[in-house]
């Protein structure tokens, strides 16, 4: 059950963040946080990280929603998942849903947290939680399978 307060959670820090940026901020404009370091910039994403794929939303869409099924699956499915997955799958779950909501409802995704120090592209909290949570899965399947071969021997 936990698992899915997780997912909430990150779904609702997401959107209300998002909601904060298109309030408060014009498109384009940039807030400095740490000049030079991490500004909050208001950017709009037609596409998928690294601004792939433009505007193929219903693309994002399906792709989406197969996820969201396949993760709903294996948690309802799973008889037990340890601690990485046990995060892993609901921040992804969160994340994908928050920009989900985005591109069902307008067709883009809000952008806004913008480290400029390493030139990285501006992302949000469901790009951060998605990334955190595919570490975490890569993690645990890497683990588990060093685990499972040691067994064997």
């Amino acid at each position: 059950m936990y698992t899915y307060l997780i997912a909430v959670f990150v779904f609702v820090v997401d959107q209300l963040s998002k909601l904060a940026v298109l309030k408060w901020m014009n498109e384009g404009e940039t807030i400095p946080i740490w000049e030079g370091v991490f500004h909050f910039t208001s950017h709009r994403n037609r596409g998928a990280a690294f601004g792939i794929l433009q505007d193929q939303r219903w693309f994002f869409i399906i792709v989406t929603i197969i996820v969201v099924v396949g993760i709903i699956y294996y948690i309802q499915t799973s008889r037990e998942m340890n601690g990485r997955m046990a995060w892993a799958l609901p921040l992804i779950l969160g994340g994908a849903l928050g920009n989900f909501a985005d591109r069902l409802m307008t067709g883009e995704v809000v952008d806004f947290l913008d480290f400029r120090l390493i030139n990285y592209p501006i992302f949000n909290i469901a790009d951060s939680a998605i990334v955190i949570g595919v570490g975490l899965f890569i993690l645990d399947t890497f683990l588990e399978s060093k685990k499972k071969s040691r067994v064997r021997i």
